[in-house]
């Protein structure tokens, strides 16, 4: 059997490289890039080197921690035993996305033949299989797990910062509770220009039965005004003296009106910690304000910074 230790020693630089690369990414550490280049070069040499019969010994479970650690020193530095083990743990955790990746791609699109015929038994009886991967496949493959860990990091971090946004929103009216999860927005700037009262934005759907029916038509359909000119007419509505119209403007940035709400008292817990605030007044919307549903609310910033 012929082997090209040349072309093993470069696919291995170049796999050890990228995910030296990734785990840099990942644990937001500075690159070095000769420094990366050396320890891509040690993670090389020592494939090849199983290649050299007399070597076996260096292929133990423990020299293999010891190249690793080398690995991770020489990119990374020490910086500590809690950052280096930081760093070695990801950096394993990065081989094994990737290589469990390259595996579980390469079983997805092989046939059954092609599993059956890497299928083989040994005297005793048990199964050994053998991994035939060509090399395409695997930069291939590799290209496309780092891709989508990537984009799953990337997705996760945003997530993390979306949530400390989010806030629990308790509207407090005489007996009535509604609660929900809010979003502090920075760019809120809606208050009642006559009181200068700050403005946050709940889905009217949260209030359940306390609104009629009606006037959730009439939100959806922007017609709040009608229900201002009803209230006369109508009695049944007990809190018909906490009503307000905001007005605001829209996207076509023509003035429109929100129908809002006086409590008693919103109370937001935010980051273990309760703010209450009674000069504010709750708009209410007629769609979601969210897609997924991850909140219900928009919180006005001076509410958070009055607490």
């Amino acid at each position: 059997m012929v082997v090209y230790a040349d072309l093993i020693f470069l696919l291995n630089f170049v796999m050890d490289s990228t995910m030296l690369i990734v785990t840099a990414k990942t644990r937001k550490l500075p690159i070095v890039w000769w420094r990366l280049a050396l320890s891509a070069a040690i993670g090389a040499s020592y494939v090849v080197l199983m290649f050299v019969p007399a070597l076996s010994l260096l292929f133990t479970f423990s020299v293999k921690c010891i190249f690793c650690a080398g690995m991770i020193m020489t990119a990374f530095g020490f910086g500590g035993l809690q950052n280096f083990l930081r760093n070695l743990g990801a950096f394993l955790m990065v081989n094994f996305a990737i290589a469990g990746g390259i595996f579980g791609l390469h079983y997805v699109l092989a046939s059954s033949s092609d599993v059956l015929g890497g299928m083989l038994f040994t005297h005793a009886g048990g199964p050994v299989f053998q991994l035939q991967i060509g090399l395409v496949f695997i930069l291939a493959a590799a290209a496309a797990v780092i891709w989508w860990l990537r984009t799953f990091l990337q997705s996760a971090k945003r997530r993390e910062q979306f949530t400390t946004f989010l806030a629990e929103v308790c509207i407090q009216i005489g007996d009535f509770r509604a609660t929900c999860q809010g979003l502090i927005d920075t760019g809120n700037q809606l208050y009642d220009p006559l009181t200068r009262t700050p403005v946050m934005v709940m889905e009217a759907s949260q209030w359940g039965e306390a609104l009629p029916e009606t006037w959730l038509a009439r939100i959806r359909s922007a017609d709040v005004d009608q229900i201002i000119s009803g209230i006369g007419s109508d009695d049944t509505f007990v809190w018909q003296d906490r009503l307000r119209l905001v007005p605001y403007r829209g996207v076509n940035r023509s003035t429109q009106f929100m129908l809002a709400i006086k409590p008693d008292k919103v109370v937001i817990t935010h980051n273990d910690k309760q703010i209450e605030a009674s000069k504010v007044l709750v708009g209410l919307d007629g769609g979601k304000l969210c897609s997924d549903g991850s909140y219900h609310a928009i919180i006005h910033p001076t509410l958070i910074t009055a607490g």
